[in-house]
């Protein structure tokens, strides 16, 4: 057998690069600009190797009974770690991947192939610009996890976004996007306020440390028109190897506190994180 070996390639906006996971034979590290992008075992799909990723992961589960199939919405492509965790825990699951970046699909198309029958599509378009023409009422969920390089862009932020993404998704549908933030929460706090603008369930799914404004990190909002189960959610964020926390209700109005949504024409990227944050080995 080949031993595998790393592979580099300039796409359209950066430096990709695969890189072998030693301990599984199949599985593979993405990063684009040295910032970790997607982890992806090909012989285990369902297995998510990322922090945040997991709690994605958590929230699919939970969003309907086990194994119903799904029509599923990804802004974000990456290598396809959610849609292959999708079309593995939910067969027959109907998928829509935008990826802004051509170059990175055709990397991962060639190296890292999706399974033929896994009801994926890739699509080769900004985020934002591919939501605008979606239908209404076309999602039972919408995933986003964009990011240009570690910061999300800024027109992923404002409330002319969150209106389309209301649009795209059915009555019951729900919207889970990775968000990363620090003390004091400034962006995330005016993320929070354009969902609960649109959307009368919220959630925020983080570790401890990083609610508690000890540290930079990842932080999942989760939003519906109808109750999210944050009790299953909160057992399995809590029983996960890397456990955090489901802030909900009055908490997450508390965290929010009087942040404004934020207008198309002030929105700006999630902030830079402090060195070394989201940094690999």
């Amino acid at each position: 057998m080949n031993e595998a070996v790393p592979v580099s390639r300039v796409t359209d906006h950066g430096t990709a690069k695969l890189m072998p996971d030693v301990d599984r034979e199949r599985a593979w590290l993405l990063t684009v600009d040295g910032a970790p992008q997607s982890y992806v075992d090909l012989d285990e799909p369902a297995h998510l190797e990322f922090e945040y990723t997991r709690r994605l992961g958590h929230v699919l589960d939970t969003v309907a009974e086990p194994g119903r199939a799904l029509d599923v919405l990804h802004l974000g492509g990456g290598a396809f770690t959610l849609p292959r965790y999708v079309a593995a825990t939910r067969p027959g699951s109907r998928q829509d991947v935008v990826e802004a970046d051509r170059g990175l699909l055709e990397l991962v198309a060639e190296h890292l192939p999706l399974p033929p029958d896994g009801g994926i599509t890739a699509h080769g378009a900004d985020a934002r610009a591919w939501l605008e023409t979606a239908p209404a009422d076309s999602a039972d969920v919408l995933v986003a996890d964009v990011f240009g390089g570690s910061r999300v862009p800024a027109h992923l932020t404002s409330v002319g976004y969150v209106r389309e993404a209301d649009r795209v998704l059915r009555a019951d549908g729900v919207y889970v996007a990775n968000l990363a933030d620090g003390a004091p929460f400034g962006f995330l706090r005016g993320q929070l306020a354009g969902f609960a603008a649109f959307f009368e369930e919220l959630a925020l799914i983080a570790e401890p440390g990083v609610l508690r404004g000890r540290r930079f990190g990842n932080a999942v909002l989760v939003a519906a028109h109808r109750p999210l189960d944050t009790a299953a959610l909160a057992r399995r964020t809590a029983a996960d190897a890397f456990p955090a926390r489901v802030a909900h209700g009055p908490a997450l109005r508390d965290f929010t506190g009087d942040a404004r949504p934020v207008r198309d024409e002030d929105a700006v990227q999630s902030p830079e994180p402090p060195a070394g944050a989201f940094g690999i080995g």
